[in-house]
């Protein structure tokens, strides 16, 4: 899963990380609920829960008796969002949860995944939840404190986290785990094992499978210990546990590659910032660059793969002389890309800019004439989601997170090999009516995600998971945003 480096990547070089996720499918269950990213004849998306078929854009449906709550008008305030949050909360008896991650979003590793987590829990906070939120510890910073509404505590190195958080919270450490209403465990490569030691309701959020990811960063023995933990260890653990995924193609990987029940995996998509812009006008001829500009936007670590955008300049530069690429991120990998682009002969083509600032991102978007995702994995892939919502649209790698997060053809290209991606990258640049119809089309559909829906979405599964452990006569039905 794939976050913009203004919100989630930090610079300097890193070591490799413990678990492979750099950062970071028929429809799944829960007590009537029914996790689905389709989008409705009305054109709103669902991103996050129907029951019985009927779309609410996020504002699910009772879990006790498959009653509809209410339509929500068409763009809900940030206030009605976090009503109706805080009512489901309220109806479910959650007001206290803990998170368990490996990685906090100050971490100069932190990726999608963090990112992910932060606008969650954020939201969560905002409607009066006590989150508490745990990970490993980050250099120089404090162990502990607040970030928009939420605590945070962080201890432990790389690897030591996955046992002492645990131990802490059963300890009590940071706060007794008695006083805990519910538990999301971030499953990022490593897991915490948390169905071992938490009993309460639970939900687990897994992006994707990892699989050859861990053979990219980890010697060849770790490397099979960490593929044999995710694939064959760990998954009995979770088979009664609720998992949360991004998209609708990372489920049947996690279902058909781990063995996941399938009736228990879920897909809740994720949101996209406001600041990356629902006003349309990336897609205006006039905001976009007077040359062939591409960008991909990411940590430069193995999995992204940034090394086939660098060998692919060359043959494209050929076909578009005033062509250029830029690669926005920071990461461990850097000093090797930098000497693939002068073995490649494209210094004057490609640029690794490092971060951006957030306007600057936008801006960057908004003037490219295409998105380029060359990753092996992802659970959606954000930064598509971000050009997208700036008028850009995108040729990616035909993968899990993809496969939803383009519509091929529509919103953008997808390609199975280098000589297919080039192609695709070529078809963009040269046919500007292409260009024009893919970029209103994505445009139009990064507007129907939001994190405020992907926070009410996650939370109406956590509180699914609450609610069927208490008596049936406790529930009750709680509002929606209305019009």
């Amino acid at each position: 899963m794939s976050g913009s480096p203004v919100n989630s990547s930090a610079a300097g070089a890193s070591p490799a990380p413990a678990s492979p996720e750099d950062v970071p499918t028929a429809n799944g269950h829960t007590a009537g609920l029914t996790a689905t990213s389709s989008v409705t004849a009305s054109g709103l998306a669902t991103n996050g829960l129907a029951t019985n078929g009927l779309a609410t854009n996020g504002l699910a449906t009772s879990a006790s008796n498959g009653r509809h709550r209410g339509e929500p008008s068409a763009t809900p305030s940030a206030a009605e969002w976090t009503e109706s949050i805080a009512s489901r909360a309220g109806e479910a008896g959650l007001k206290r949860v803990g998170m368990v991650a490996w990685r906090d979003l100050d971490d100069p590793e932190a990726g999608g995944s963090e990112l992910h987590a932060h606008e969650i829990a954020s939201r969560w906070a905002a409607a009066g939840i006590e989150v508490v939120m745990r990970t490993s510890a980050v250099d120089g910073a404090p162990r502990a404190g607040r970030r928009q509404g939420y605590e945070f505590v962080r201890s432990a190195g790389r690897y030591r986290v996955f046992a002492q958080a645990p131990l802490e919270m059963v300890a009590g450490r940071f706060g007794p785990i008695g006083r805990l209403d519910g538990l999301v465990e971030i499953w990022n490569g490593m897991p915490f094992l948390s169905p071992i030691w938490w009993r309460g309701p639970r939900l687990v959020f897994l992006h994707h499978v990892h699989a050859e990811m861990w053979k990219m960063v980890l010697p060849p023995r770790l490397a099979a210990m960490g593929n044999t933990l995710e694939s064959r260890w760990a998954p009995p653990f979770y088979r009664g546990t609720r998992i949360v995924t991004l998209s609708d193609s990372s489920r049947q990987e996690i279902v058909e590659g781990l063995g996941m029940r399938a009736d228990l995996v879920s897909v809740v998509p994720p949101g996209v910032d406001r600041q990356f812009g629902r006003d349309g006008l990336g897609t205006k001829p006039s905001s976009k660059a007077d040359h062939p500009l591409v960008v991909a936007v990411g940590r430069l670590v193995p999995v992204k793969q940034f090394d086939r955008l660098i060998a692919a300049a060359a043959p494209l530069a050929t076909l578009h002389p005033d062509l250029e690429v830029v690669i926005v991120g920071e990461g461990y990998e850097r000093a090797a890309l930098e000497a693939a682009i002068d073995e490649a002969g494209v210094r004057n083509v490609v640029r690794l800019v490092g971060r951006l600032e957030a306007d600057e991102l936008v801006a960057l978007y908004r003037r490219a004439w295409v998105l380029a995702s060359t990753s092996a994995r992802e659970g959606w892939g954000m930064t598509v989601t971000e050009a997208a919502a700036c008028g850009t649209p995108a040729v990616v790698s035909r993968i899990a997170g993809h496969l939803d997060a383009v519509e091929d053809g529509v919103t953008g290209l997808l390609f199975d090999n280098e000589d297919q991606f080039i192609k695709g990258i070529d078809r963009m640049l040269a046919d500007s009516s292409l260009r024009r119809r893919l970029s209103k089309a994505a445009h139009d559909r990064a507007r129907q995600f939001s994190w405020e829906a992907t926070a009410l979405g996650t939370l109406e599964l956590l509180a699914a998971e609450a609610s069927r452990r208490r008596p049936r006569s406790a529930l009750r039905v709680s509002p929606t945003p209305r019009s």
